[in-house]
């Protein structure tokens, strides 16, 4: 549980059914590291609620610091990479370490949350399987984030709220009398603070590395004092100019920032992707169509709240994968996650490596 409605009414959800119940709440960040305090932070909030809760519903709830597995899984390795210029999104630790941590029979135990998604068992086997499906609130639906999940770790994962649109889950909340009913969403991330402060809180762990801002002839516009302060697409207003600019690509070689004058620049669009360390979630029924000229046709997202597009997906080598638009795509970025479904299905992922860019292929 976080804290929040969604979360709040999946346990209330559970506790209609025929679950012995117990919640718990993850502590990802310390700040006794940075500060020599840990209060400010809105973890405290989240537990209060947490516990609010659990007392409404009449179960037991504990909290577990996983602090320390955050900073050396997911941390650590995402900072030299931000450092290097790419994109990388805080890696899933619910369904890893927290995962590990509370199930101790994995065929009489699972864990519950609050994300939109579901998950559909497919009888056709002799054993069922789990596919991971899109929520059915396609706003709302969070199955890009759990696409590197893998299938032993879907058997034990439960998504209570996923058959719900967000106005629903409000909805009844309220009609429970639950606490957090009628809490706002959260706007950012505990130890980074509101959304926008990312590259504030970046400052503080990666050094700074100034260099050029340069036009796609390669004209210096100004300065920036690292490549880890800007990401693809992103509007950046430089002094003097009279329109604003749009980052195109961060040459990490040369220590540039490229930046074009239009957001629809071609120089933004990209037309196929180069994707690598690749999982399916069902590694032994990969769609024979990866192996052909063709390839795979398949629904492609590259962030989360984008609309999926058409793409054909296409084995190159060992982990990786080309993956071809039928219409070119904005902003794709090194680094991001690349996911796939076959209609509501979600067969797996990939990170960008990188993208065959219009203006550059023309």
């Amino acid at each position: 549980m976080s804290g929040g409605v969604d979360s709040s009414l999946a346990a209330r959800l559970l506790a209609e059914k025929d679950y012995n119940l117990r919640a718990v709440y993850m502590r990802n960040w310390d700040r006794r590291d940075e500060l020599a305090s840990d209060t400010g932070c809105e973890w405290e909030k989240d537990w209060e609620d947490v516990q609010r809760v659990c007392r409404h519903l009449d179960i037991p709830c504990e909290m577990i610091d996983l602090s320390q597995q955050y900073w050396t899984r997911v941390f650590e390795p995402a900072l030299e990479e931000w450092a290097g210029g790419l994109l990388r999104i805080l890696t899933e630790i619910k369904f890893g370490a927290l995962m590990d941590r509370v199930i101790s029979s994995p065929s009489q135990e699972w864990l519950a949350t609050g994300h939109y998604a579901r998950i559909f068992w497919d009888e056709t086997f002799p054993v069922s399987r789990p596919r991971l499906m899109r929520a059915r609130d396609k706003a709302k639906d969070q199955s890009y984030y759990l696409s590197s999940v893998t299938e032993s770790r879907l058997r034990m994962a439960l998504f209570p709220i996923g058959h719900l649109t967000k106005p629903e889950v409000r909805e009844l909340a309220r009609n429970y009398g639950l606490p957090t009913a009628s809490r706002s969403e959260s706007m950012g991330i505990c130890f980074v603070g509101e959304r926008g402060h990312f590259d504030k809180f970046l400052s503080q762990y990666i050094p700074s590395k100034p260099g050029n801002i340069v036009d796609l002839h390669g004209k210096i516009l100004g300065r920036h004092n690292g490549l880890h302060s800007y990401t693809i697409g992103q509007g950046a207003k430089l002094g003097g100019q009279k329109r604003k600019t749009f980052v195109a690509r961060k040459n990490i070689a040369t220590n540039e920032v490229v930046v074009v004058d239009r957001g629809d620049h071609p120089a933004l669009m990209s037309s196929a992707l180069t994707v690598c360390n690749w999982h399916w979630i069902w590694p032994d029924r990969i769609p024979p169509e990866v192996d052909t000229d063709e390839g795979f046709n398949a629904k492609v997202q590259i962030r989360h709240r984008m609309r999926a597009s058409e793409a054909s997906v296409r084995r190159t080598g060992e982990g990786k994968y080309e993956l071809k638009f039928r219409e070119p795509q904005h902003a794709a970025t090194p680094g991001q996650i690349a996911a796939i479904w076959d209609g509501d299905c979600c067969l797996g992922c990939g990170r960008i490596e990188s993208s065959v860019c219009l203006y550059y292929s023309n």
